[in-house]
C-alpha cells in the first residue's frame, strides 16, 4: 500500500481511541437490507464452500514466501528470492513473508502475521486438522517465525525490515528480480524499537504453542526468544520510527507501544502460565493502558482489542478482580463493532477507506476468540458473561451471526456479487495491486526483468498474468463501489495481516465450536492461582 495509508489512519486511531462510543458513528440505516434481499444472501451464503475458501486462505502464504523454497511448495509461478537478505550482517534473513504487493520484509506488520496465524491454530487447531489444513496452518506459522528466530541473534538486537520501502516501491519488478538495495534495519540498545520487539514477543510466544505438542525442542526454542524479545522491548522503551525513520512512511505506530507491550505480556502468560508477566500486566495497568481505552478496532498497529480478549479469558477463568476491567473493555469492543458499527449499505463494517478488509478480518476474529471464551466461562463466573450495548442485549450467537456476514460479504455476498478472495468462486478481482502476480512467472521467463522494466506490466489493462490465489484484498469503499485496477492500491493490494486472522475466521467458520479441553493456560509458575479447567466452548497503511 501507498505511504499515504499511514496518515489516513490516525484518524481512526482518534475515532478509535479517543471518543467514547456514543460519539462513534452509529450503524447505518441502510444495513439493514429487504427481506427479499436478505433472502437472497442467504441462498448465496448456503452456496459458499468455506473450506476451499480456508485452504485458499493458507495457500496465499506460500505465494509470500521470501528464501529458498522448500520442495512442498505447491505454487506453480513463484521462485526463490531474498537469498542473501541479511548476509552482509552476518544473519540469514532470507525467509519470512513479503508484506503484500512489493518486496520488502516489513517487521512490525510482519510480525502481527506470525502472531494472528498462530493464533488461529492456538484456539483453531482442532478445526483445522478436522478439515485438513493443520500442517499448512503450522508451516505457514513456522515459515514466519523461523525468521524472528533468525532475525533476533542476541537477547538486545532484532532486525526489524529487509529493504527500503521508497527505493522498493521506485520499481515494479520480480522478487525473483530485486535489484533494489536490500538494506537489514537493527534495533538494539542504542536504537530500540519497542513496537517490533514486543510484537515479535507475542508472535513467538504464540507459535511456541502452535508446536508445543508436536516439536518441544523448537517450542522451547520460541519460548526463549519471545522472553528476551520482551525484555529488550520493555527495557528500551522508544517508538521504533524513532530508530527506523523510513518505516513511518508505511507502518507507523499511531497507538504507541504500550498495546504491544500488554499484548506480548498477555501471550508470554498464555503460554508459559508464568505469574510474572500476569503481575506485569497488573502493576503497569495504567501505563500499559489496556483498561483505558475502549477501541473499535484490532490492527497491525492497535492491539488493545486482542490483548482485552485474551486477558478477558483470564478473568473468566478465575473471576481475578484486577482483570475484570479487561473483560468490560472487550465487551466495550463486541458493542462498537456489532452494535455500533458502521456498515456499508451491503453490510460490511466500515472502518477506514483504505484497505479497510484488514480492519473486518482482524476484528471478526477476536470478535470470534471472545465469543468462544465468553460460551467456555465457567458457572462460576455468573452474569459476567452478558453484555448489553444501551438498550441492546448481545448474545454470543448475535456475534457469531455478525462474523459469518462479514466472512461471508469478503467471499462474494455483497452488492458486487464479487469475492474479495483472489481464486474463490467464479467472480473475483483480476488485477491486483502485486508486482510478482501481475509480472511474468520466473519460471516461464528466466530473463531478468529489471526496476523498470516492469511498469509497461503495471499499466496494462489486461488481468494479471498469475493467480495470487488465496489473497484477501483491501476491499470496497464506504458504498461497496470498488474498481478493479492495478493502480488502485488502496482497495487492490493484498496483505498477510488481512489473511493472517482471516484464517482463524474461516476455521471457525467451516470447523464449527471448539472442542473442549483441560486447561487454557500452562500452571502458573509462582504464586498466582493457576486457571480452574474450562469447559470447552460451543462454538495503516500501505503502499504502492
Amino acid at each position: 500500500m501507498e505511504s499515504l495509508r499511514s496518515h489516513v489512519f490516525l484518524v481512526v486511531l482518534l475515532l478509535a481511541v479517543a471518543l467514547p462510543f456514543s460519539s462513534l458513528p452509529q450503524r447505518s440505516s441502510a444495513a439493514k437490507p429487504p427481506e427479499s434481499v436478505a433472502v437472497t444472501a442467504a441462498a448465496a451464503a448456503a452456496r459458499l464452500n468455506y473450506s476451499e475458501a480456508l485452504e485458499k486462505c493458507i495457500f496465499f502464504f506460500q505465494l509470500q514466501r521470501s528464501g529458498k523454497l522448500p520442495p512442498s511448495q505447491r505454487s506453480a509461478w513463484r521462485g526463490d528470492s531474498g537469498l542473501t537478505d541479511g548476509k552482509a550482517e552476518g544473519v540469514d534473513l532470507s525467509r519470512g513473508y513479503f508484506d503484500s504487493g512489493d518486496n520488502v520484509k516489513f517487521g512490525f506488520p510482519l510480525a502481527f502475521t506470525v502472531t494472528a496465524l498462530a493464533w488461529s491454530v492456538v484456539e483453531y487447531g482442532a478445526q483445522l486438522k478436522a478439515l485438513g489444513q493443520i500442517k499448512a496452518a503450522r508451516d505457514a506459522v513456522r515459515w514466519g517465525a523461523h525468521y524472528f528466530v533468525n532475525a533476533h541473534p542476541k537477547p538486545n538486537v532484532l532486525y526489524a525490515q529487509v529493504g527500503d520501502g521508497q527505493s522498493d516501491h521506485s520499481c515494479w519488478e520480480r522478487p525473483e528480480d530485486m535489484g533494489t538495495p536490500r538494506t537489514a534495519y537493527r534495533l538494539d540498545a542504542q536504537h530500540p524499537g519497542t513496537e517490533p520487539a514486543a510484537e515479535a514477543a507475542a508472535a513467538l510466544a504464540a507459535s511456541s504453542m502452535v508446536f508445543g505438542k508436536t516439536d518441544a525442542n523448537y517450542s522451547k526454542s520460541l519460548l526463549t526468544h519471545a522472553r528476551q524479545l520482551f525484555n529488550f522491548a520493555k527495557r528500551y522503551p522508544k517508538k521504533y520510527t524513532d530508530s527506523i525513520p523510513s518505516a513511518s512512511a508505511f507502518y507507523n505506530s499511531y497507538s504507541g507501544y504500550n498495546d504491544e507491550l500488554l499484548w506480548a505480556a498477555a501471550w508470554l502468560y498464555r503460554a508459559t502460565g508464568e505469574a510474572r508477566y500476569l503481575d506485569y500486566i497488573v502493576t503497569h495497568e495504567k501505563d500499559l493502558g489496556g483498561t483505558q481505552s475502549s477501541v473499535q478496532i484490532f490492527s497491525w498497529d492497535n492491539k488493545y482489542a486482542g490483548a482485552q480478549v485474551l486477558l478477558a479469558k483470564e478473568y473468566l477463568a478465575r473471576q481475578d478482580p484486577s482483570l475484570e476491567l479487561y473483560l468490560k473493555r472487550a465487551k466495550d469492543f463486541v458493542c462498537g463493532t456489532v452494535v455500533r458499527g458502521v456498515r456499508t449499505p451491503g453490510g460490511m463494517l466500515f472502518l477506514m477507506s483504505w484497505s479497510n478488509l484488514q480492519y473486518v478480518t482482524a476484528v471478526s476474529m477476536a470478535l470470534s476468540v471472545l465469543a468462544d471464551y465468553l460460551d467456555a466461562a465457567p458457572a462460576s463466573a455468573g452474569n459476567a458473561t452478558a453484555i448489553q450495548c444501551d438498550a441492546t442485549n448481545v448474545t454470543t450467537t448475535n456475534i457469531r451471526r455478525f462474523v459469518k456476514r462479514q466472512t461471508d460479504y469478503i467471499l462474494g455476498v455483497n452488492p458486487k456479487k464479487l469475492s474479495y478472495m483472489v481464486g474463490f468462486s467464479a467472480s473475483y478481482p483480476q488485477r491486483v495491486h502485486h508486482r510478482g502476480a501481475s509480472l511474468p512467472s520466473i519460471k516461464k521467463n528466466k530473463t531478468l526483468i529489471g526496476c523498470n522494466d516492469g511498469w509497461p506490466y503495471f499499466q496494462a489493462k489486461a488481468p494479471n498474468l498469475n493467480v495470487l490465489t488465496g489473497a484477501v484484498i483491501g476491499g470496497p469503499d464506504s458504498t461497496d463501489a470498488f474498481r478493479d485496477e492495478r493502480d488502485n492500491y488502496q482497495q487492490c493490494e493484498p496483505s498477510t495481516s488481512i489473511n493472517a486472522p482471516f484464517v482463524g475466521v474461516l476455521a471457525r467458520v467451516a470447523g464449527g465450536p471448539p472442542t473442549p479441553s483441560k486447561k487454557t493456560s500452562p500452571p502458573p509458575a509462582s504464586t498466582r492461582a493457576p486457571p480452574p479447567p474450562l469447559k470447552a466452548p460451543s462454538p495503516p497503511a500501505k503502499r504502492k
